[in-house]
């Protein structure tokens, strides 16, 4: 199944059921009075999580939801009946943003969660609510009130607690299968892996985390390089960065820059995510002599700069992996404990994941925005190709002799 990380919907809650007027009319009960009855509500429209979606894929294909109309009123003081609610399902870490508005109007991170997105109209009012001592046979009822009408944008972000980042071929798609079920694509060729994949890392009986292997950013990608910010925005929700840097790159880079080109698409895109915590991971230390690795290690650390914990792995055998499984465990833990013990802290990091989506949004948007008037210059330059060709009549050329 393709995987869909956005999608633009249309939904219309049901409108109200009309009230009637009415009166009631039996043998030997004169002037029996008003019966009219009030109009069913419309439905309602709410999304759903559900951990068996992981995809938003069906939302682009339907993209209008409409609930039913509440019925009418009858007479004998019968209301009109309520329809039934629309549930629309959607993966675990779905955003539901107006689309008119850009306000967020739920984040979907729990099985189950549900959040109402449209409400239905209100039934009318039948003519029996308007009778009184002075107006004894009332002929006035109330249409039912319209549904919202609304137009969203669905956006999803994978919900794990660590991930992995580094240029392609760095072997992330390698180190998730080593420490999960997960079966990411692995092969010997650039951008491999085109979608998040996600898998539980189990340390034992109830400690485990969610892993996702991001794809492969390379040089230039915060302005729309290679896969671009596309799914760079994935790893707003993670407590921990894994940055997996190949120490012997099989195309003969600098390991060195390509560590440098990781930490400037990240500041680029959102120096709020360059903030989390990351730990570094020197993988493939299985290709490199014994004599020389330390040293290699040594240079590629002090020449990034780097003050923060470090690992050396292999990711094909399995070397190093366990010590960098039991760390991010431990991390992960002491930092759950920390939240449900103090609620500042818990605040506060609900604060800043909260500032790092915004910013991840926007600054996704923008790079968005910038893509689409790029494509419309093109298409105007390729209609109207004489109005964008250089005028050369008014320049003066001078030829220099040999």
């Amino acid at each position: 199944m393709k995987f869909i990380d956005e999608a633009r919907i249309t939904v219309k809650a049901g409108d109200g059921g009309n009230g009637i007027v009415s009166f009631r009319r039996e043998k030997y009960v004169p002037r029996g009075g008003p019966d009219g009855g009030d109009g069913g509500d419309g439905g309602d429209i709410y999304v759903r999580a559900d951990d068996n979606t992981n995809t938003l894929v069906d939302y682009r294909f339907t993209r209008r939801y409409d609930a039913k109309r509440g019925q009418n009123g009858s007479s004998r003081n019968c209301s009109g009946k309520a329809t039934e609610n629309v549930y629309l399902t959607v993966p675990i870490g779905t955003t539901i943003i107006d689309a008119e508005t850009r306000e967020v109007i739920g984040d979907l991170t729990e099985v189950g969660q549900e959040l109402l997105i449209a409400k239905g109209g209100q039934g009318g009012l039948g003519n029996t609510h308007f009778k009184s001592s002075t107006n004894q046979a009332p002929r006035k009822c109330t249409k039912g009130t319209e549904g919202e009408l609304k137009e969203l944008i669905l956006e999803l972000k994978v919900v794990a607690d660590v991930g992995l980042i580094g240029l392609p071929n760095a072997g992330k798609s390698t180190l998730i299968r080593q420490v999960s079920a997960a079966k990411a694509k692995v092969a010997d060729y650039p951008f491999t892996t085109i979608t998040p994949n996600l898998g539980v890392v189990d340390i034992g009986k109830h400690r485990s985390f969610v892993m996702a292997d991001i794809p492969g950013l390379i040089e230039g990608a915060s302005e729309g390089a290679g896969l671009g910010i596309r799914f760079l925005k994935h790893v707003a929700r993670t407590r921990r960065l894994l940055h997996i840097i190949d120490i012997k790159p099989i195309d003969g880079s600098d390991p060195v820059e390509n560590g440098k080109v990781i930490f400037t698409e990240l500041e680029k895109f959102s120096p709020e995510l360059a903030q989390l915590p990351q730990i570094l991971v020197l993988n493939k230390i299985d290709q490199v002599a014994e004599d020389e690795l330390n040293d290699l290690c040594t240079h590629i650390v002090a020449e990034l700069g780097w003050t923060g914990m470090v690992f050396r792995a292999s990711t094909l055998t399995g070397q190093g992996i366990d010590d960098i499984k039991y760390h991010l465990m431990n991390e992960i833990e002491r930092e759950r404990e920390r939240e449900a013990e103090d609620p500042i802290f818990a605040e506060e990091q609900k604060e800043r994941f909260e500032r790092l989506e915004a910013e991840v949004r926007h600054n996704t948007e923008e790079q968005k925005e910038a893509y689409r008037e790029a494509r419309r210059l093109q298409r105007e330059m390729a209609q109207n190709p004489e109005e964008f060709a250089d005028d050369d009549d008014d320049v003066e050329v001078a030829y220099a002799p040999y």
